[in-house]
């Protein structure tokens, strides 16, 4: 008999809604809804989030129906995240909230895009979608008549802005800009709940970028088989499963894949968390090192397995093509838009109107390609330029 499901004790690490550190603009709180989870509704509700159904994962939207976007993945990490961190005791709606808004930032054709838009922005600070997610959600979604952005908690905030690690040195633009008016300690450490987030992300996207990548054809079972942790996986299948449907042995395979990651990071956590023994979130943050890990040797296999998708799958020629493709619509729009800012929306025409120098104006026109979508980047492309990027490529 199956063990039945018991709840975790809350950790002492855990971030707390009643030791909140508030909201840049002072607001009163919802009688039924903890700050957190405002936060999360927030997002969810936020134009940028909408977009992320249209913005690249691996795959640009116009390759197939079924692989995943910004959004699809975004919302596997934040189940991901709510499930690690309800498993440690920590704050699933700060975790959640976290995860879902850590792609916000994302240029159209995924890291693609970011890479063209950080080479034409490096006369003016570069772009970081990170950053670019902290500046979404704290100025350019524009609905509420009180403030700018969404005006997330503190808490939320420095998730955004540190999930990966503390962030010293030269600052992103955007980041630097914010945390000028609100400190969000960027030499620390992000809380746990945080850190679940990032190590999220690394398990959703090792997960279906295998899912993607063999649908694609980019490579096949036979060859994943030989890979740490996705061998054994198959193998088990196999025993338990003898002549299984192909699709039901892959899906069955790779829902052991995902498992081990899960449990590995609860497990090693669990661990780091109780030698640690933080009495608080902000003992987490200054503690000098993340809580929240693989153990070594499940990352020394994830190793295997990243660069076996960088060389077979990111790196494919079919994804280079796309890449070289992509690339010349963000190289051709962004000069465009910079000579001709009639060209932009006419509710932009104030901002660059009033720009108080040449950084922040071209800021905005790189604000407005990072918010496009994908095939709203195509089409923009086609009606400014008369060439087909799709069309002419079939």
């Amino acid at each position: 008999m199956h063990a039945s499901f018991q709840p975790t004790q809350r950790s002492a690490a855990a971030c707390d809604a009643a030791d909140l550190r508030g909201r840049l603009v002072s607001e009163d709180e919802s009688a039924f809804r903890s700050p957190f989870q405002r936060d999360r509704d927030r997002i969810i509700h936020s134009s940028a989030f909408r977009r992320l159904k249209h913005k690249t994962q691996v795959f640009v939207e116009h390759e197939g129906d079924f692989y995943r976007t910004r959004l699809t993945h975004s919302i596997e990490v934040a189940q991901v995240a709510r499930t690690i961190a309800g498993a440690l005791g920590l704050n699933t709606d700060l975790t959640e909230a976290v995860a879902l808004a850590h792609d916000l930032g994302h240029t159209p054709f995924g890291h693609t895009g970011e890479d063209a838009l950080d080479a034409l922005m490096k006369p003016y600070g570069g772009f970081d979608h990170n950053a670019q997610a902290l500046r979404i959600v704290t100025s350019l979604e524009r609905h509420y008549a009180e403030f700018d952005g969404l005006n997330l908690t503190w808490e939320t905030l420095e998730g955004l802005a540190k999930h990966n690690g503390p962030v010293t040195g030269a600052l992103p633009y955007a980041l630097a800009e914010y945390n000028a008016r609100h400190d969000l300690e960027l030499s620390t450490h992000a809380s746990a709940e945080a850190q679940v987030a990032a190590l999220s992300d690394d398990i959703a996207y090792n997960n279906h970028d295998l899912h993607d990548g063999l649908r694609a054809g980019l490579f096949t079972e036979d060859r994943i088989a030989e890979l740490p942790i996705i061998g054994p996986a198959y193998a088990e299948v196999d025993l338990l499963y003898p002549g299984l449907d192909p699709y039901r042995r892959r899906h069955e395979a790779l829902r052991r894949v995902f498992g081990a990651m899960v449990s590995d990071v609860i497990d090693t956590s669990r661990a780091n968390l109780l030698a640690a023994n933080c009495g608080d979130a902000q003992a987490v943050r200054n503690l000098g090192r993340p809580v929240i890990a693989f153990s070594t040797s499940l990352w020394a296999k994830l190793r295997q397995i990243r660069d076996f998708l960088f060389e077979h799958m990111y790196r494919a020629p079919p994804v280079m093509v796309q890449r070289e493709r992509v690339t010349i619509v963000v190289n051709e729009l962004f000069p465009l838009y910079l000579s001709r800012r009639d060209l932009l929306p006419q509710r932009w025409h104030r901002e660059i109107d009033t720009a108080e120098d040449e950084t922040e104006l071209v800021r905005l026109v790189a604000d407005y390609i990072a918010g496009m979508t994908d095939r709203f980047a195509f089409q923009e492309h086609a009606r400014l330029t008369g060439a087909d990027i799709l069309r002419d490529a079939t």
